[in-house]
């Protein structure tokens, strides 16, 4: 029995997987509030008091980089090491790897009812592919072809510097400057980073904020959640919420764009996480593919590269387990 899983800063995705022919259905799984917990030991031993299998090894994606079997997720105080995790947890092998790795090990194993295509493209058979996730951060990854199978990599490239493309993100650069001394990517381009838009708009697009949103808004710890619903709620969709999603959209096109120029992915870009399927109303829009092929001399290249928006929401876990089995 193999334990994987998908550790995120807000959520954890655990699953038993008897054999590698069996990712689609696992033995058990659960999810759990990541912040519930003070420790991934704690989360883990939990989860393993509900079933009664003897673990012979686990792998889990963190949201987080690994260095020497070591990680911190970004967005939780928990630090995590291979050897304390098999000895607290009396699993013989226990691996970490950055979640992004986690899920560019799964892209290869997605099917089609696993994705919305938003560009067929022309696809250059066993090349680059590019794997971009705003979730509760921006992660980014890549997968080379060796000639046998793909191998992953990992990469920290949602806390690269921000680069506006227009005269509004350069208004909302301006505002995040004033408020923050390093702006990422992912401050722009995850669940933490849209309420950072969501402020800058309403103080620098005189966009006025509706008092019923606003009365819900300070109630809660989340405003990511409300921001989305409220903007695909339809004609009465507050407009300041619609810009949000707009400029969020731009935003992660251009990102995405940027990823497979710096990694030449000729065989597909493939944008997962938890936000995209939620906002495709907004990734569908013409507009989108115009912003990642918006490359100047290179457009004419981007526009031949797939994108493909990852539907199912377990493929960091199919890819933990995938990863794990081949060890």
């Amino acid at each position: 029995m193999l334990l994987a899983g998908d550790i995120g800063g807000t959520k954890t995705n655990l699953a038993i997987f008897s054999s590698q022919a069996k990712l689609r259905t696992p033995v058990y799984e659960a999810t759990f509030q990541s912040a519930r917990y003070p420790s991934l030991e704690a989360l883990v031993s939990d989860f393993l008091s509900q079933v009664s299998f003897s673990v012979e090894r686990a792998v889990f994606g963190v949201a987080g980089p690994v260095v020497e079997g070591k990680a911190k997720i970004t967005n939780l105080p928990w630090i995590m090491e291979e050897e304390q995790l098999e000895h607290e947890l009396h699993i013989p092998l226990v691996r970490l790897l950055n979640d992004l790795n986690a899920m560019a090990h799964g892209v290869p194993l997605l099917q089609v009812e696993d994705l919305h295509t938003l560009n067929e493209g022309v696809p250059v058979p066993d090349s680059v592919l590019a794997v971009i996730a705003p979730g509760t951060g921006l992660g980014e990854a890549f997968l080379t072809w060796d000639g046998v199978h793909y191998r992953a990599h990992s990469s920290e490239g949602g806390h690269a510097d921000f680069a506006p493309t227009n005269v509004a993100e350069i208004e909302l650069l301006r505002y995040l400057l004033g408020r923050f001394d390093h702006v990422s990517y992912e401050q722009v381009c995850s669940g933490i980073g849209l309420p950072n838009i969501y402020d800058a708009l309403k103080h620098t697009a005189a966009l006025s904020e509706p008092e019923w949103l606003a009365e819900k808004l300070a109630r809660v710890k989340d405003a990511t959640p409300m921001i989305i619903e409220a903007a695909l709620s339809g004609q009465d969709a507050p407009e300041l919420c619609v810009a949000t999603l707009k400029a969020f959209a731009s935003i992660l096109a251009a990102e995405a764009g940027n990823l497979a120029l710096k990694v030449l992915a000729t065989d597909g870009v493939y944008i997962g996480g938890g936000i995209p399927p939620r906002i495709l109303p907004f990734l569908k829009a013409r507009e989108f593919m115009r912003i990642f092929q918006n490359k100047g001399r290179f457009s004419e290249m981007l526009s031949r590269v797939p994108v493909h928006v990852i539907l199912n929401p377990k493929v960091g876990l199919f890819g933990a387990a995938h990863y794990g089995f081949n060890l």
